[in-house]
């Protein structure tokens, strides 16, 4: 029996927010935008489904609409995982814009109201790697941070388990730059949903630092860190501050994290690096020094297809056929980690079950 979801967190972390109220006995197991293996990625569907395959949390990723709804989008960019392409009467909204630091042409959340977008339905992301998924597109619509709580819920009392949730806020400085801050939404969204509360079955992720820093007063939750392989976080460069993921992950580094986080989500190539020829190489010091800094470390992200995994794991054949995840889900699970972000929850929740 799975049991309630709950905080993984090394001994020494005596600080720490803990979600749920155990401690597992197992690493946890992050549907990461769902089961989104096998649904298009952010629907209610795809939640479900990583649910009922037992995953302990879903994720969900948050951006705003032009009426300041949070929905469920990887991205604000929405060309690629909607239909709104073949929307006649939205052509004229198609666009370009620079967030942090990249330049994107398409459409943007921030464009359409909440109601517009309700006209609009989920299309499978990357088509030629999942191609079974396309006989979903066009089912499904996007979700709001609200119906996303609501099934959460519905979902723990069906189960018999406390389904936790794990929201990203997208893009915080572009957002807050363009006068649609996430933050005050989020935190009065989980104020009336009764989850900003010590032991709340909720992780929340950034890949940005001030807007942690701000939330840290006002969450009683465990916030994550998360972190790259490469570049930096997009509100130091805004700022002029030169430091980079490579910086932020040092041991010295993890320790500054430590005074206003609870965890770090690095990229799985920070945990074990890649050899030039793509395959598994060497483990790296990042959770050991997490862990001594008091933060939990749940790696992202896990995938079955022969194009996600490392080089020495791919099965022969086309990049969407299935190599070995389980080789890569041991490697990963002996060095110590706390959890994992998964495409693919039902294999996840089987090699950290097996352990």
């Amino acid at each position: 029996m799975l049991g309630s979801p709950a905080l993984a967190a090394p001994a020494s972390a005596a600080g720490v927010r803990r979600a749920g109220n155990e401690k597992p006995s197992r690493p946890l197991v992050v549907g990461h935008r769902g089961a989104s293996g096998y649904r298009p990625e952010h629907t209610l569907a795809s939640y479900e489904l990583a649910a009922r395959m037992g995953a302990d949390y879903m994720e969900c990723d948050l951006v705003s609409t032009r009426d300041g709804a949070l929905v469920a989008r990887h991205e604000p960019e929405i060309g690629g995982t909607t239909d709104v392409a073949r929307h006649p009467e939205f052509a004229d909204r198609r666009t370009a814009r620079t967030i942090d630091g990249t330049r994107y042409e398409g459409w943007f959340t921030e464009d359409f109201t909440l109601a517009e977008l309700r006209t609009l339905r989920a299309t499978e992301r990357i088509p030629d790697i999942r191609p079974r998924n396309r006989i979903y597109d066009g089912r499904y619509p996007i979700p709001t941070f609200e119906e996303v709580i609501e099934l959460r819920e519905r979902l723990s009392a069906e189960l018999h388990r406390e389904i936790g949730i794990y929201p990203e806020i997208k893009h915080s400085t572009y957002f807050s730059g363009i006068g649609k801050a996430i933050e005050p939404r989020f935190v009065a969204t989980l104020n009336e949903a009764g989850l900003n509360r010590d032991g709340a079955p909720v992780f929340v992720q950034s890949f940005e630092t001030a807007n942690l820093k701000a939330l840290r007063p006002q969450l009683r939750l465990p916030l994550v860190q998360l972190t790259d392989a490469t570049g930096a976080p997009a509100d130091l460069v805004a700022t002029g501050d030169e430091r980079t993921w490579a910086d932020l992950t040092t041991a010295a580094g993890l320790k500054e994290i430590a005074t206003y986080a609870d965890g770090v989500g690095p990229n799985k190539d920070q945990v074990i690096a890649r050899r030039p020829d793509a395959s598994l190489g060497e483990v790296t010091s990042l959770v050991a020094d997490a862990h001594a800094a008091g933060l939990i470390v749940h790696p992202y992200t896990f995938r079955n297809e022969n194009s996600f995994l490392p080089a020495n794991l791919r099965s022969p054949g086309p990049e969407s056929g299935y190599g070995d995840p389980f080789a890569e889900y041991e490697a990963f699970l002996a060095t110590g980690i706390d959890g994992i972000f998964s495409d693919n929850p039902d294999t996840a929740l089987a090699a950290v079950t097996r352990r």
